[in-house]
């Protein structure tokens, strides 16, 4: 029997459980829950077998829990980090980084409304109400002018400027002149957020804005 390549096995350096993380995000950012299975995961993670897996998961639900948990986490932390007006610009700044060094994790959140929410209604709800509802609540101290039955409105508005970016940025390849992953056009996407939220959330959050930019 022909020993197994390198390439398939899990880096020596890594935990074989954040492997497989790794693994299965990429793989339900690509073709949602339904359309992936243990096995592919498995492989991809470079394990012997499927039983590999299930000795540090239950199932496969669990580990698709495990995964959209694990990329969302960091995300409340960030936000709820956010105290003031002052922090906005700080956060994003964050949020770009984080959201740049895990390409996979918006396209995966971008699947779970499109198709997760079919067969994992309650998981999906249960990790990404949080980040709604904590969203809208630092809104609301800071949203300027804007009224309280508009909160959720700005919030989702907020999420697309975001999260739309790098959730399409394969598309975005094809149509713009230079790679929208690249650092110069991470930076100015950064810089554009800073300024584009600080004049949806005021007068006084624009001027912050354009301090946190300088």
């Amino acid at each position: 029997m022909k020993p197994r390549s390198a390439a398939r096995k899990a880096p020596a350096n890594r935990p074989t459980r954040e492997v497989i993380l790794d693994a299965a995000e990429r793989r339900f950012a690509e073709r949602g829950f339904a359309g992936v299975s243990v096995r592919e995961i498995a492989s991809d993670a470079g394990l012997r077998n499927q039983a590999s897996l299930y000795h540090h998961f239950k199932n496969k639900k669990a580990l698709y829990e495990a995964v959209l948990s694990r990329g969302v986490e960091p995300i409340l932390e960030m936000v709820a980090a956010s105290d003031a007006p002052s922090d906005t610009g700080i956060v994003l700044e964050r949020m770009v980084d984080y959201l740049a060094s895990h390409p996979n994790l918006p396209r995966l959140i971008q699947r779970a409304g499109l198709d997760d929410m079919k067969l994992l209604r309650s998981t999906v709800t249960k990790l990404l109400s949080p980040l709604y509802t904590s969203g809208v609540s630092k809104l609301a101290g800071s949203a300027g002018d804007w009224d309280a039955s508009e909160m959720p409105h700005l919030a989702v508005g907020i999420y697309h400027l975001i999260f739309g970016y790098f959730a399409n940025a394969a598309l975005f390849e094809m149509i713009l002149p230079e790679d929208p992953r690249s650092p110069a056009a991470l930076a100015r996407q950064s810089h554009f957020l800073k300024a584009a939220v600080a004049r949806l959330l005021g007068p006084t959050a624009a001027q912050t804005g354009r301090l946190a930019s300088r």
